[in-house]
């Protein structure tokens, strides 16, 4: 329930930012005279109503799969659907480190074009894109998510709620401007917490397939840490669910685990170079 919480709060909070920007510009123009702002405001609207439309189309697709699906077939499309969720996580953080600096102006330099061009439903296009891809990315994590954790239907929704509720109330405190709580320590401390929920997936997916025979175990268990902690318990379970923690882990579970780290890291070390500007 924790990391379903942390999903949507940490992508309804993205959402909202981009949301701001766009609203927060227009609403600039529309104060200094501009009519054609005005306008672009209802366009705004309906561009967050038809992502979040097609976000729920994504998730009514995917549970309708899931239900014409037989036992077999079931399995490996959660095994994709923990594996995909994983990628999109990982991904999802190395874009947002490559672009999160000139989001603000990237999405302004839109807006003035469309204003230029009088082209509001390119505006819109954005709007529903962002949205979209933010709300398809959720229905994507969560699910993933709800699949590991085998989570029931009505805690599923509550943990979804509150997490949307939590996203508000962060994103205000955000936009007030405080010393102790930026965005940018929002972002630093949210990406890793979303690189440890994906390496969870990862691990999770593994486990199946070794689970299924499609990967071998090699040692299996490769240790056993039950005494210091129990995945199976409380407070285990939530390291489990947020680390990929296992109390009793297969040695080709962690050859995969150290695998995507290193990857990750020197994914993310690139990253910041390319980001870095050069002094001449």
């Amino acid at each position: 329930m924790s990391s379903t919480i942390f999903i949507v709060w940490r992508e309804s909070i993205e959402a909202m930012l981009v949301i701001g920007i766009l609203y927060t510009w227009l609403k600039t123009q529309t104060n200094s005279g501009s009519s054609d702002a005005r306008e672009g405001i209802h366009f705004l609207w309906g561009g967050v109503a038809a992502g979040i439309a097609l976000a729920l189309v994504l998730a009514f697709i995917m549970l309708k799969i899931q239900s014409e699906l037989a036992a077999e077939a079931l399995e490996y499309f959660q095994i994709a659907i923990v594996l995909i969720a994983s990628a999109l996580i990982t991904q999802m953080v190395l874009w947002m480190r490559r672009h999160g600096r000139t989001l603000k102006a990237d999405l302004e330099n839109g807006l003035q074009q469309a204003k230029e061009q009088a082209n509001w439903w390119g505006m819109a296009t954005l709007a529903a894109i962002a949205v979209g891809r933010e709300g398809a990315e959720t229905v994507i994590f969560v699910y993933g998510n709800g699949l590991a954790q085998n989570t029931a239907l009505i805690p599923f929704l509550l943990s979804a709620l509150s997490g949307f509720v939590l996203a508000f109330l962060t994103f205000w405190v955000l936009s007030r401007g405080t010393r102790w709580f930026s965005w940018r320590l929002f972002f630093r401390v949210s990406e890793v917490l979303l690189l440890l929920l994906a390496a969870a997936l990862l691990v999770d997916g593994v486990e199946k397939m070794i689970g299924m025979g499609w990967l071998p175990a090699l040692i299996d268990p490769v240790w056993d840490s039950s005494f210091i902690l129990d995945d199976s318990s409380t407070i285990g379970g939530l390291v489990s669910a947020f680390t990929g923690y296992r109390a009793y882990p297969a040695l080709s579970m962690l050859i995969i685990y150290f695998i995507y780290w290193i990857s990750v890291i020197l994914l993310l070390r690139n990253t910041t170079r390319k980001n870095t500007p050069t002094i001449s």
